[in-house]
């Protein structure tokens, strides 16, 4: 066989290696209240950022802020700010930041828990300790989202 055919057929037997990088939560910094760059290599899904938003056992976003484009959704909360809009309040990286750990960039006192940090507080559900809520993809996805929310 020759080595041209050898590889392609390789290449066509084995399944295929996930290249995708990301950044750890240890390794994530916060500067001037914002994550500049992507905790990922692959582009956030503004669909299934949507999806999360929502999950009531992910982000569970809704339990906190109000999202007009999600009326379809019961029980949204008034403890953090709407999401309407949001788009044109706060840059990505600002975005970014606020979802991997709001109380670096707000401060102790918010309420909205770290969603990409192991620094998640005390009395912590066991499933939860020593990983973060979402994955960085997942951050991503809820930043593409957010992205999306323009207007009122």
């Amino acid at each position: 066989m020759r080595p041209f055919a050898l590889g392609l057929a390789l290449s066509m037997a084995l399944p295929p290696l996930a290249l995708a990088a990301e950044t750890a939560p240890a390794d994530v910094s916060i500067a001037d209240a914002q994550v500049a760059d992507a905790l990922t290599d692959k582009p956030g899904d503004p669909a299934e950022g949507r999806s999360i938003f929502m999950d009531r056992g992910l982000g569970n976003c809704l339990a906190c802020h109000a999202n007009a484009d999600l009326d379809d959704q019961l029980f949204h909360g008034n403890v953090g700010p709407e999401m309407n809009g949001v788009a044109e309040r706060w840059e990505p990286g600002q975005l970014r930041a606020i979802v991997v750990d709001a109380k670096q960039v707000f401060g102790e006192e918010t309420v909205m828990p770290g969603f990409y940090t192991l620094d998640v507080g005390v009395n912590v559900a066991e499933k939860y300790q020593g990983k973060p809520i979402l994955t960085a993809q997942q951050v991503e996805d809820v930043v593409a989202y957010l992205e999306t929310l323009k207007g009122d």
